[in-house]
Parts: C-alpha cells; sequence; structure tokens
C-alpha cells in the first residue's frame, strides 16, 4: 500500500509540474502573438424574441473562449475583432451566427426551435457535446421532468424515461433503496453491477452505509442518493456505451450516472417558493380469504388429518376466538395514510459576470403503518459562477449539506398483515391498551415497540477553475469533496413480549452502526480546441486522484435499568462490539480524449484512460481502457439536404472497453478479525480472508451501433440502437472446501457474461400552436443477458444457480404437474426419470426472471394557462406469484383463490387438500409447489407511473407568477398479476406507495 501510495502522488506531482511548464511556455510566446491580433472593438446590441428581450442568452465569439450573456434587458457588450463571429444561443431557439464588420451595436431576434433537440448540449461528464455531434449513447432527463413527480428520490425520478434504464424501487419505507441496471447485468456479484454516480463532477459513493442488523424493517439499507434534492437537481444524463463511459475507465463498467444541480442565471434577483403537501398509500392488497372461507379451510384440513378435537392452541376454530369476527388485517396495518409535505426556497439571480443561487428545502413523511414514525430531509443547495472581465478566468462553486432523520419500525408489518387469521381479537382492550387476548394473541403491534433510527449529514462540495491560456487552450481544474456521517440504531426495549409470558426475563438491547466516510478529488485537465477551414479538432488530456476513507463502528448493548436510557449504550449491562475498521482506498487514473469533426457530417472521437486502483495487488494495480466512436450526418450530404422529409439523420457507432473494481478494499489481503471473544483475559484475532496477490479487473467489452433519424424539421424524431456487451474475468469468491478453515477465496473466474439488447426512442410533435402544444416521448427497452462461458461449472457449487448459455438472473425450480386427483396432493416432474424426486436431479427447469421488455410512453399537453404531463410505464415479465407462509390448512390465512381445493378422489382441482400439518406427504408436497414453476407468474403491467397538472394563474402584477400544480406517481396500476404490487420483488416488505399530492409555486 505504501508503495501505491507512492506512486499515486508522485504521478500527480509529475503531472502538476507538466501543467505549470505548458503554462510558463505558452504564456511565454503568447505575448508576440498577441500582437499580430487584430484590433478588438467593444460590440454591444440587444436580443429578443417575438415577444420581447431574452435574457441570459449566451454570446460567444467563435472559436475563441470571449463569452457573455445578456441581463434581463436583453442587452449584451462583448469585445470582438472585425471578421469575428458571434454566435447568439439560447435552450428552445435557433442558433445565429453573426459577423461583426465595422458596426458597433447588433440587434438579434432569435426564432423558436420545434423541438431544438438537435441543438442541445450534452454534459458527457468531462465534456460536452451538442446532441446533433455525439457519438455516444446518453440519455438525459431535465428538471422539467423531474419537477413534475411527487419523490424523494432522483432515481424515483428516473425511472420508465431512459430507455435501457431499468430501476426498480426497493420498496414503500421512505428513504429505501433503489436497484439501478444500465443495459443489464454484466458482474455474477450482486454488489458488481452498480452504476458510477457523478454530481456537480464530483464521484458520489454509492456503497451501502447501513447495517443489516439496524434497518431489518427495510427491504433494502438506506440509498445514499436519498441525500440529493431533486428539486436541485438541472439535469440527469447517463452514459451507456463504451464511447460515452470509457473515459471513466474501471468506474464505467455499469454506467455512469451525471446529476447536474441548478445553477444561478445573469438577470434580476429571482425568488422562488414552492409548497406541496400530499398523501400515500398502499397500491394494492392481496385477496385473502375472509372469515368464512378461512374457518371452512380450518376445519377441512383437521378432518384431512383425522383429528377430531381441535388442538389446545388451534384459538381460531377451538372456540377461544370469536368465530363471527372479521378483519381485514391489511387495510388495519397497512392501509394508513403517509402525509408527505414538502417545502422548497430559492433567490437567484446576477450579472453577465457573476451568477449566484442559493436555495433551502424541507420535506417529512410518515407512514402508512400505525406509530408516530416519520422521516424527514432538510438540504441546502448554493452555486456561484464567476468570470474574469476578458473571459480568461472562470470559476464555478458548488455546494450541498443535507440533514436526514429517519425513524422506521423495525419491523415490517406487510407478512404478518399477510399471515393473521381474519377473526384474530382486536389490537387494543376495553381499556386502550394492546389486547393478548388472554395470552392466546401475539399483538402484531407489540413489534412495532421495536424501531430503528437513521441520521445522516452529507456534505458535497465542488470547485472548478479554469483559465484560457490561449483563444484555443484552456486549463482547468477540478476540486471534489464528499463527508458523510451516518449513524443508526435499533431499539428492542423489553415491553415488545407479552407482560405475562415471562415478562421479567426479557431483556433489552441496542444496536449502533457509526460510519464515516470522506472523499477528496483533485483532477487538473488541459482542453486545445481548433476550428480550420472545412474541420475541427478537439484534445483533452487529464488526470484524477481520489482518496476515500471510510470507517465504521458496530456495536450491541444489552441490559438497561430503564427504557428510558435504552438509546445511551453507555447504560448497557453487556456491551459488545462487533465489528470496527477503518478502510483506505486510492485511486489514480489519467485520461484524454480527441475529437475530430469534418465538414461537420464525419465525426471520431476517441477516448483512453489508464487506471490505478489500491484494490488489487502488486501488478495488478494498472490497467487501461479505451474506446473509439464515430459518427456519420448523412442528412448533411449533397443528396439529402434539400429534402423536405428527412430533416437529420445520423449514424453511429462506437466500441471499447471499461473495467469494474467494485470489490471491497484489501480483498486480495490477508486480513484478520475477531468476534470479540474473551480468553483468559485477551481478546485474539481470526483469519478472515486468504491472501491472493493474482485477481485483477474485471474487464467489459462494449459494441454499439445506433440510427437517428428527424422528420419533417424534426417534428419526428426516431432513435435505434443495437448494442451487445460481454463482460469476462468475473471477480467473484470461490468457494473452497471447509476443510481449508475458509468459505471462499476471492478470484477471477473465467466466465463471461454478456447483454445484448435494441433500444428505441422516439419523440412527436404532435401539435405546435400559438394556444394549444401536443408532444409524445416513447422508450423501448428489449435485453438478452447470457452465461456465455463458465468452465468447471458442472463441478463448481454454483451448478445449482448458473447455466451456459442461459440468463444470470435464471431460477431453477421443479417442474410442476399439478395437482393428482388420486392423492389431492401437488406432483412435481420427475425430470431424470430415476423414479425419486430430489433437488439435484430434477430441480433443474430454467425460468428467466428478466423483463422480456420495458418502456414509458409520456405526453405533455398545453393548453393556454394549463399543462398535462402523464407517463404510462410498461414491463413484460414474469416474475414470482405470492408465496404463502405455510400449506393451506395452517394457522395462516390464504389467498381468497385457495377456496378451490382437493376435497376427494377424482377431483380435478387447482390447489392441494389443506393439511393442519400432521400429513407429511402433504408438507413436503407444497414445499416441491412453492419451489416449482407453479409460483413464476405473468407479472406484466401498465402503471399510470406520473401524472402532473398545473395552471399558470394570470396575475395583475407582472412581476409575480403563481403555479398551481397536481402530481401523482404510482397512480393506476393494469396487470393480470395476483400477488400485490407487479412492480415491488420484495414480497414481504412494505410496496411502493401512491403518492398524489397538490401544491403551489411563486416566483417573483
Amino acid at each position: 500500500m505504501n508503495k501505491f501510495s507512492f506512486i499515486l502522488k508522485s504521478g500527480t506531482i509529475n503531472f502538476s509540474l507538466a501543467v505549470l511548464v505548458l503554462f510558463f511556455c505558452t504564456t511565454t510566446w503568447a505575448s508576440p502573438l498577441s500582437l499580430r491580433q487584430q484590433t478588438q472593438q467593444q460590440i454591444t446590441g440587444t436580443v429578443s424574441d417575438a415577444s420581447g428581450p431574452l435574457p441570459a442568452v449566451t454570446v460567444t465569439v467563435k472559436g475563441k473562449t470571449i463569452g457573455t450573456l445578456t441581463d434581463q434587458n436583453g442587452y449584451f457588450s462583448i469585445t470582438a475583432a472585425v471578421g469575428d463571429t458571434l454566435i447568439f444561443s439560447f435552450m428552445g431557439y435557433k442558433t445565429v451566427e453573426v459577423t461583426v464588420n465595422n458596426q458597433n451595436t447588433i440587434k438579434v431576434q432569435l426564432q423558436e426551435d420545434a423541438t431544438a433537440l438537435k441543438e442541445v448540449t450534452v454534459n458527457a461528464g468531462y465534456y460536452s457535446v451538442k446532441e446533433k455531434e455525439r457519438t455516444g449513447s446518453i440519455a438525459k432527463i431535465t428538471s422539467k421532468d423531474i419537477e413534475n413527480q411527487p419523490v424523494s428520490n432522483v432515481l424515483a425520478a428516473m425511472q420508465g424515461r431512459m430507455a435501457g434504464v431499468d430501476i426498480i424501487q426497493d420498496g414503500g419505507t421512505a428513504g429505501g433503496g433503489f436497484q439501478v441496471k444500465i443495459r443489464g447485468l454484466n458482474s455474477l456479484r450482486a454488489d458488481g453491477n452498480a452504476p458510477l454516480y457523478i454530481i456537480d463532477g464530483v464521484p458520489f459513493s454509492s456503497e451501502t452505509i447501513g447495517y443489516n442488523n439496524t434497518t431489518t424493517g427495510m427491504a433494502s439499507s438506506t440509498s445514499p442518493l436519498n441525500s440529493i434534492n431533486p428539486n436541485d437537481v438541472e439535469s440527469i444524463e447517463v452514459l451507456k456505451d463504451a464511447d460515452a463511459t470509457a473515459i471513466y475507465g474501471s468506474r464505467g463498467a455499469n454506467g455512469v450516472v451525471l446529476i447536474t444541480t441548478k445553477k444561478g442565471k445573469a438577470g434580476k434577483t429571482k425568488f422562488s417558493i414552492n409548497s406541496t403537501t400530499g398523501v400515500g398509500r398502499v397500491t394494492k392488497f392481496i385477496d385473502l380469504m375472509n372469515t368464512e372461507q378461512y374457518l371452512a379451510m380450518r376445519k377441512k384440513a383437521f378432518a384431512n388429518d383425522g383429528i377430531t378435537t381441535y388442538p389446545a392452541n388451534a384459538f381460531d376454530v377451538n372456540g377461544t376466538w370469536d368465530e363471527n369476527r372479521y378483519t381485514n388485517w391489511q387495510k388495519e396495518l397497512l392501509g394508513g395514510t403517509a402525509e408527505i409535505n414538502n417545502i422548497q426556497a430559492s433567490v437567484s439571480g446576477g450579472s453577465a459576470l457573476t451568477q449566484y443561487l442559493f436555495s433551502g428545502t424541507r420535506r417529512t413523511e410518515s407512514t402508512v403503518i400505525p406509530g408516530d414514525f416519520n422521516y424527514s430531509r432538510t438540504a441546502f443547495h448554493t452555486n456561484i459562477n464567476h468570470s474574469s472581465d476578458n473571459g480568461k478566468f472562470k470559476i464555478a462553486f458548488s455546494g450541498g449539506y443535507t440533514l436526514q432523520d429517519n425513524k422506521q419500525p423495525s419491523a415490517d408489518l406487510t407478512r404478518v398483515a399477510r399471515n393473521l387469521a381474519p377473526n384474530a381479537p382486536a389490537l387494543y382492550d376495553a381499556n386502550g391498551n394492546l389486547n393478548w387476548e388472554n395470552n392466546t394473541f401475539q399483538n402484531p403491534l407489540a413489534a412495532l415497540n421495536t424501531y430503528s433510527t437513521v441520521d445522516t449529514k452529507d456534505l458535497l462540495a465542488n470547485v472548478v477553475l479554469s483559465y484560457a491560456i490561449l483563444p484555443n487552450l484552456v486549463a482547468k481544474a477540478n476540486l471534489g469533496y464528499t463527508d458523510t456521517h451516518n449513524f443508526e440504531q435499533r431499539v428492542i426495549p423489553h415491553t415488545i413480549a407479552n407482560p405475562s409470558s415471562n415478562f421479567t426475563s426479557a431483556v433489552s438491547s441496542l444496536w449502533n452502526n457509526t460510519t464515516e466516510r470522506q472523499s477528496h478529488l483533485f483532477e487538473p485537465q488541459l482542453q486545445w480546441k481548433k476550428d480550420f477551414a472545412s474541420s475541427s479538432l478537439d484534445i483533452l488530456v487529464g488526470a484524477t486522484t481520489q482518496y476515500q476513507q471510510t470507517s465504521r463502528l458496530f456495536a450491541n448493548g444489552q441490559g438497561f435499568a430503564s427504557n428510558t436510557l435504552i438509546t445511551n449504550m453507555a447504560s448497557a449491562n453487556t456491551k459488545n462490539v462487533l465489528g470496527s475498521d477503518i478502510t483506505v482506498y486510492k485511486y489514480q487514473a489519467f485520461f484524454g480524449r480527441v475529437n475530430y469533426n469534418y465538414k461537420e457530417r464525419y465525426i471520431i472521437n476517441a477516448t483512453g484512460r489508464r487506471d490505478g486502483s489500491s484494490r488489487f495487488g502488486p501488478g495488478k494495480q494498472f490497467a487501461t481502457f479505451g474506446a473509439v466512436g464515430a459518427a456519420w450526418l448523412f442528412s448533411k450530404e449533397s443528396f439529402l439536404k434539400e429534402s423536405s422529409v428527412l430533416s437529420f439523420g445520423k449514424l453511429r457507432m462506437s466500441y471499447g472497453t471499461s473495467g469494474n473494481d467494485q470489490i471491497g478494499d484489501y480483498q486480495f489481503l490477508n486480513t484478520y478479525g475477531t468476534n470479540g471473544l474473551n480468553y483468559q483475559g485477551i481478546v485474539g484475532l481470526e483469519p478472515i480472508r486468504l491472501y491472493n496477490p493474482d485477481f485483477g479487473w474485471e474487464s467489459s467489452t462494449k459494441l454499439e451501433a445506433a440510427l437517428e433519424t428527424g422528420f419533417w424539421q424534426d417534428r419526428v424524431f426516431l432513435t435505434l440502437a443495437w448494442y451487445t456487451n460481454r463482460s469476462s474475468n468475473q471477480l467473484v469468491g470461490i468457494p473452497l472446501p471447509g476443510t481449508t478453515g475458509y468459505s471462499s477465496i476471492n478470484a477471477n473466474l473465467d466466465a463471461t457474461v454478456a447483454n445484448k439488447g435494441v433500444e428505441v426512442t422516439l419523440r412527436t410533435v404532435n401539435w405546435n400552436g400559438s394556444d394549444f402544444k401536443w408532444s409524445t416521448n416513447i422508450t423501448l427497452s428489449a435485453a438478452r443477458n447470457t452465461l456465455v462461458s463458465f468452465p468447471g461449472l458442472a463441478g463448481s457449487t454454483f451448478a445449482n444457480r448458473y447455466v451456459v448459455g442461459q440468463p444470470t438472473s435464471i431460477v431453477k425450480v421443479y417442474e410442476y404437474q399439478g395437482v393428482n386427483p388420486q392423492t389431492g396432493l401437488y406432483e412435481v416432474a420427475d425430470l431424470n426419470g430415476d423414479g425419486l424426486i430430489t433437488a439435484a436431479g430434477d430441480k433443474q427447469k430454467v425460468m428467466d426472471l428478466t423483463p422480456e421488455y420495458f418502456g414509458a410512453i409520456q405526453n405533455q399537453v398545453q393548453y393556454k394557462n394549463w399543462q398535462l404531463d402523464f407517463l404510462f410505464q410498461f414491463v413484460k415479465q414474469q416474475t414470482n406469484g405470492y408465496t404463502p407462509s405455510a400449506p393451506n390448512g395452517y394457522f395462516f390465512n390464504q389467498s381468497s383463490a385457495l377456496t378451490n381445493v382437493w376435497q376427494q378422489a377424482g377431483d380435478n382441482a387447482t390447489y392441494q387438500m389443506p393439511t393442519s400439518g400432521q400429513n407429511s406427504a402433504a408438507v413436503t408436497a407444497f414445499n416441491r409447489y412453492m419451489d416449482s414453476d407453479a409460483l413464476i407468474v405473468d407479472g406484466s403491467y401498465i402503471r399510470l407511473k406520473n401524472i402532473a397538472i398545473s395552471y399558470d394563474v394570470p396575475l395583475q402584477s407582472k412581476g409575480i407568477q403563481c403555479k398551481i400544480m397536481f402530481q401523482g406517481q404510482n397512480v393506476l396500476t393494469f396487470t393480470p398479476y395476483k400477488g400485490g404490487d407487479p412492480e415491488f420483488r420484495f414480497t414481504g416488505y412494505l410496496p411502493p406507495l401512491r403518492v398524489l399530492t397538490a401544491g403551489v409555486q411563486l416566483n417573483f
């Protein structure tokens, strides 16, 4: 590690010296050249459109770094020479170029562009590029898309809006996580498929900061991306292919998500206040048995098992509980209403040289589960940009600080609500206390006395300095810093137990997790641009040095004198440190990009990166990745230039490699830990991981071809893309025999995973009148994931998990044969024909749970002051059906469909005979049924994912703008799926909620 640290430091020093030398050399010989430049003059003027002056229009001198912005009156002033060309550009308007002659004043009127798609500038990370000139695959959404959604996490705002990007929410609990897959699964490791997140140029770690023992009520740990306030985001770009991601090297194997926050704009000071309030409810409940159906099932189960006298603990049927009582426990325990409130205020403005923005937000969410549980987030965001008078020096600062407080139940009641007998007793007795029904009822509300708290503080800061050394040469430095403090507690008081059931022996306990993570980033860069007579050349070189340190402490305490002291670890009678570590991650890279554009129709883009990571052993720390992308704008050819139908046409291709080092720190070293056991007054060490210096980077090879076409002045814009990715040299834990003392060793597995797919995006401007506008966006993605090769698979422990030629997301199951009409039991196929039913021989049917295709249809409609935006998301997939906790007939409620059960010999029934548990053959048949393809069902759906309606209130005061809004998320779902929410894939946890909000926005 010391040797590597020296390499990193020396590499940075050498690069910094090179930049200084280049700066010295260029400034010394630049002076004589400047004497030969043409005489400069001050050009002033105004920019407007059909309705009046346009503020914040960008005015630049073509081929130079000189630029400015128009003020609130559309006025600008810039220095230029005779013969220079001024470029006037503004989002949504056609770009205008004006040649400077002898005039000192220029007036320009911009015209609206029907779509302006081709002129949109796309953020590609280290550089930006116009949409029409990009050679890579980049999907983008803007603040207009995000603001229309009442979501607390930016990942939720991306759902359904980007081709090739599959996002699944992990639950309806506030603060929960998301699964993000960009063009499939590349790694065999579940934690090796996360994309790289970049926020304002600073890498943001998506590694889990939670601890399973402290957030058991959630389907996954707290999402780190919750610290990003969606209302502060200006745009999100997703880089997908090799051309777009290779410049990020090892960190771009699974795609890159670029999040750009809002910035101030030149003009008069503007104040904005946005306040919304809303409610959230569970989207769909499972249709369960009522009391009559349930008791009939239970009594039939005992009769089938030959039991005539009900057991003493069968409280539901032996007369202990009221057989005429009915409670819909899903509505009782999960049918509450979550209250959601959000308020944001901002101030922005500035001059042509300095712009600023300050904003603050406060969001609170309760839950649908009974109890005092809340999530709150307070966020502050600032951005300041400044440019010198001559435009050579620029500085930009952006920063954000977020505080999150999340208190959620440690026990999710979703499974309990589905299992409870419908005639179970009331939750409270006559005195308002928890009802234990004479020790016959385990009250589910008692579990809510256990809770988890998560207190997270995030700081993210970024400074970008740039200086135009020459008109065509710019030096830039990107400095970033992140600081995360996460403190979690899981509180388990002894009062969760029935007071009458051995109350005195119950022990209170506390679980603590403290995680701190800091990261430093330094990125010097040089960019040289030059326009020639018929071509242009853009060269970028730079380096990255990143240092990240993570410290964690996991502790447990038991036995508190009073529950009022339970959150204080010092008050515990016994304390145990479950884990404590400090890890350091060092990363260094040198990168470069060369872009050549010939006649604005032939473009080639080459990127490369030399990466170094401290996560690999000596000799394996460095690797090189690169890509080449090319584009042909064939609509610029002479034979198509005058076409009245085809307004834009581009064919692009890319090929390259990227890597992956998402394996955690120190994985190649012999590592030791402690289980905390004390032997003769000494706590010893035990080996945890074997030394393996030979494992290195995972590598991914990506190939893409795409066609982009615009018709009728781009009113119809269609993009077709085909891609294939191959990931090899897989980093996995290879299992070892127990005799070695280790469960596995980290190594590179000679296995290859391929992802192939097609993506379609279509945008149409259906109507573009003065009062009425209507546009449609459609995305469609179809992908196939395949395990191409896996030498020695049959003899490995992975044999029961993977099949060569099949997706890596498969499950192996029994082949279901139905209910035997004679025995009344479920049957599965004897696939190997040996006369026995065994998992090794017969649990071999392969079921693919990868979505066959997915996409969305979005419509935006505007009529005068009214605006309507709605998006339908659709998925074609197979998924796990509702999985009951026990065979029908047990002390658990069941789906109402299980009323169609086998009764007697000869019956052709859908479900097997009920059993109380005494029929071992029925229990075995049920377990095989649960592991069969009978539980893999059609989970396809069409969902009104988002709807937003707004009205701009006409006010007499021109200085005030007022907008009234109504928004909905997960509003309506059409699906054949009977197991609850078809989008949600964790059946034992609370599914995502339907959220409806109303609000008002004031700008003045």
